[in-house]
């Protein structure tokens, strides 16, 4: 009698390398938080790095892996990990003035994905066109100002203009240069998607 033995397995290697991107992802974008530093125009709302993560999660992972990736962020920062802007941790920060900003990212990052790629199935970021890429990080900080602008009014019990003016209009000039970067990002040689 002779016994066969087999490997079974439980997940895929796509699955396994996704889960590994997602968290690597989330971890950039902690990491990229710790770059924080006062907005003259706006000095309640510290400028970050974070939505340049967001821009990175959306086009490399696609939107599901992308917008996971926000809430492992997420989820991580508000049991404790030090992970938001300047060190900060707690769910606190998921409600407080800058919260709207932080809940707003798995929805962008799924939304610039969706741009992106087309769709929800992968493609190679280097094949898309500039215009899409660009629109789909455009249409992504419109959510995240969206979301931002209405947290910082709730919060901070300002009016929804003066809100916007502090919270979203004050940091265009800074996205723009966000945008650029990944563009330039994507399009280096040294970058590949998988």
């Amino acid at each position: 009698m002779s016994t066969e033995t087999g490997s079974v397995e439980l997940v895929g290697e796509q699955t396994v390398g996704n889960i590994a991107r997602m968290a690597l992802f989330a971890a950039v974008i902690g990491a990229f938080a710790q770059v924080s530093f006062p907005n003259p125009l706006a000095p309640q709302i510290p400028i970050t790095l974070q939505v340049l993560g967001v821009f990175l999660a959306g086009i490399f992972l696609g939107p599901l892996w992308g917008s996971a990736s926000m809430v492992l962020y997420l989820v991580a920062g508000s049991v404790g990990a030090p992970v938001f802007a300047g060190g900060s941790t707690g769910f606190v920060q998921l409600v407080g003035l800058t919260g709207g900003y932080l809940l707003s990212y798995p929805v962008a990052a799924f939304v610039i994905g969706a741009i992106v790629h087309g769709g929800l199935t992968l493609r190679d970021p280097k094949r898309v066109g500039i215009l899409r890429l660009v629109a789909g990080m455009v249409i992504g900080t419109v959510i995240i100002y969206a979301f931002g602008t209405l947290g910082f009014s709730l919060v901070g019990n300002y009016g929804l203009t003066e809100a916007f003016m502090l919270s979203a209009v004050a940091f265009m000039p800074f996205e723009a240069f966000k945008i650029a970067a990944a563009v330039g990002i994507v399009r280096s040689d040294r970058v590949t998607a998988e």
